[in-house]
């Protein structure tokens, strides 16, 4: 079998830019989607990965759009004959408490947050299960698991990622197919480090690891899933979040 053929969207994102260099080093070909509209971070991502001799590409997409996700999909299956791993790492926020939550942050959200696993899965499952293998690796949060003060939209739509993965996981996985979901915790990303310095001492001081996770904390859990040791893993959620949330 020739090198697996990745893509990860989301993936210029802090947490994205290392699910991508960890499978390029595992040896996949990875293509990093995201969207076009950020240039200077575009340039920037493409200079972070030259070590890599070109195992990482990127390519422009919006999750939100299933023309788009289907445009792009026919794009990679057209160069590389094929699609075997598919990570959705997208994803955005729009805080607000419910009462002064207004629909479009909310409906925006969910296009980005939840809408998109259809988006990029749909066109690629059948060809999966067709060739007998796949890997889809759905990202959510913790606070998919717990609730979160002013995200029940972003609360709601990472719950909802995890049960996506466990009905598709149950149609695929007699082909050969994984269908699973990585629950990162909180993690030392320009988002939380945005965070004022006493609220995020607060938020370490119940973590019992003692730390915020890395991104390489979360692409190492990606990448295992992706892998061709976790063939008998699917619907499955892996909490990374150094203990932060525990549950059986």
């Amino acid at each position: 079998m020739s090198k697996r053929i990745a893509i990860v969207t989301g993936g210029i994102g802090g947490l994205g830019s290392a699910m991508c260099r960890r499978l390029a080093a595992q040896g996949c070909h990875v293509i990093a989607a995201d969207l076009a509209v950020r240039a200077e971070r575009i340039t920037a991502f493409v200079d972070e990965m030259r070590d890599l001799e070109g195992r990482v590409e990127f390519a422009a997409v919006d999750v939100s759009s299933f023309e788009s996700c289907g445009k792009l999909m026919a794009e990679v299956e057209g160069r590389h004959g094929r699609i075997d791993i598919v990570v959705n790492a997208a994803g955005i926020t729009r805080d607000a408490s419910l009462r002064k939550m207004e629909l479009a942050q909310w409906l925006d959200l969910m296009r980005v947050n939840l809408d998109s696993l259809f988006n990029v899965c749909r066109p690629v499952v059948q060809g999966m299960m067709d060739r007998g293998f796949g890997r889809i690796v759905n990202i959510s949060s913790v606070n998919g698991q717990t609730g979160q003060f002013g995200q029940t939209n972003y609360s709601a739509a990472k719950s909802g990622v995890h049960g996506f993965t466990m009905a598709l996981a149950r149609e695929t996985a007699a082909k050969g197919v994984t269908v699973n979901t990585v629950s990162p915790g909180y993690c030392d990303t320009a988002l939380v480090q945005s965070v004022p310095e006493k609220i995020r001492a607060g938020i370490i001081a119940q973590i019992p690891a003692g730390r915020l996770g890395s991104p390489d904390d979360i692409a190492n859990a990606v990448a295992f899933l992706a892998s061709d040791s976790a063939a008998y893993i699917t619907g499955a959620n892996l909490p990374v979040n150094g203990g932060y949330f525990m549950s059986f």
